[in-house]
């Protein structure tokens, strides 16, 4: 399959990229090599391989979710620039 210079420009447009004219061939061929190489994977031999998910047995390891009480809000909110009512006072940031 070869791309040709209005599907590149169109391509570009979708991805909203502005390509200049000098670089059109370099992204020509860089389009090409991508799509040769998506056409060499789908076509590549799978029919008697196992199928595998991960290339270990591991398994995610999740810690148990636990509520713990900060002892000492003072040090904490001394972090602050801006306190007030014993939280953290931030600026807008939403119109």
């Amino acid at each position: 399959m070869t791309v040709s210079k209005e599907e590149l420009l169109h391509i570009a447009n979708l991805a909203m990229l502005e390509i200049k004219e000098d670089e059109i061939e370099n992204y020509l061929l860089n389009l090409q090599d991508i799509l040769n190489f998506t056409n060499t994977i789908s076509n590549a031999p799978v029919e008697n391989l196992d199928i595998t998910i991960g290339s270990g047995d591991s398994q995610n390891r999740f810690r148990k979710d636990e509520i713990n009480v900060f002892q000492d809000n003072e040090a904490l909110l001394a972090n602050g620039k801006d306190v007030e009512q014993n939280m953290f006072k931030l600026p807008k940031v939403i119109n």
